[in-house]
């Protein structure tokens, strides 16, 4: 995690949102780490012991969480939830029965107090300030509600950044948060016994391109607040291929991603006054509303 303005390093709203929005009809592509970790969570599940009759698939894209914990828990009620219509849009049209979508920012949940049993929010707060995410989580969560997270630790794309490093000294990698910090910002939420570890997946990939290819279907695109606004020129991409392209053990180089995987319970934390509207897709019909390497 960088050390000089680390908010410079965070991700913009409005350009992730429209990065997704970018990458929505190709998502389902590229989104094997999502399909991992979410298997990880979903493998999960049973430690908790709930029985939960409303849950929350928090950052849920294309909804293929939705879905599964559809399948998983019966009689229960899915919600579905995502900035991005565009993404919805797409998850709407293979939605599953008892999954609702509905368009809400995951650091102001159109969600009422104390109203939900379980979230499942793989991969979201990458793209969000985790703090807030983790206050509005402590307020929807009914007591004994349990709240299941995974997300990218500060090691990932190490490669990537460390090559950009030998270039430039601009922001190529957003920043992330270790799992100390998460730990100690989910307790300081209001959230109970929160317990966190971590795992690594090595992705190999021949070619640079492929990388990037990747990234953008996946919404990874560049989008810190500090990030260069300018093209990038053909030396200076160039050497950044170089540099990765040194790294090469036989005929593909790798790339680290580092996923964080948690779990909190709601500690019934007093709760805060918020909009509690919940807007399905339906109601706004079909309106069109991280990493470049």
């Amino acid at each position: 995690m960088t050390t000089l303005r680390p908010e410079l390093a965070l991700p913009g709203k409005h350009a992730s949102r429209a990065g997704f929005a970018r990458a929505a009809p190709r998502f389902e592509t590229a989104c094997f780490v999502h399909d991992w970790t979410r298997a990880r969570l979903l493998e999960r599940l049973p430690l908790l012991r709930v029985e939960p009759s409303v849950l929350v698939d928090l950052g849920s894209a294309t909804g293929r969480g939705a879905a599964a914990l559809a399948r998983r828990f019966a009689g229960a009620r899915v919600l579905a939830l995502d900035t991005s219509l565009a993404m919805l849009a797409v998850a709407e049209r293979a939605r599953a029965e008892r999954v609702v979508p509905i368009v809400g920012d995951a650091e102001r949940l159109p969600l009422a107090s104390r109203s939900v049993s379980l979230v499942l929010a793989n991969l979201v707060l990458p793209w969000c300030r985790p703090d807030a995410v983790f206050h509005e989580l402590a307020r929807v969560l009914a007591p004994g509600g349990a709240l299941m997270f995974a997300t990218l630790g500060p090691d990932s794309l190490r490669e990537v950044r460390r090559a950009w490093a030998s270039v430039d000294s601009g922001i190529h990698v957003h920043a992330a948060f270790d799992m100390h910090d998460l730990g100690d910002a989910a307790a300081a939420a209001g959230l109970a016994e929160p317990v966190l570890d971590v795992e690594r997946m090595t992705l190999k990939y021949r070619d640079v391109a492929d990388l990037v290819r990747d990234l953008r279907a996946s919404g990874a695109a560049n989008t810190a607040g500090g990030r260069r606004r300018t093209l990038t020129g053909r030396q200076r991409w160039q050497a950044f291929a170089a540099a990765l392209h040194s790294a090469k053990q036989g005929e593909r180089f790798d790339v680290t991603i580092e996923v964080i995987f948690g779990q909190a319970w709601g500690g019934g934390a007093p709760a805060r006054a918020a909009a509690e509207v919940v807007v399905p897709l339906g109601r706004v019909g079909r309106r069109r509303a991280l990493k470049e390497p």
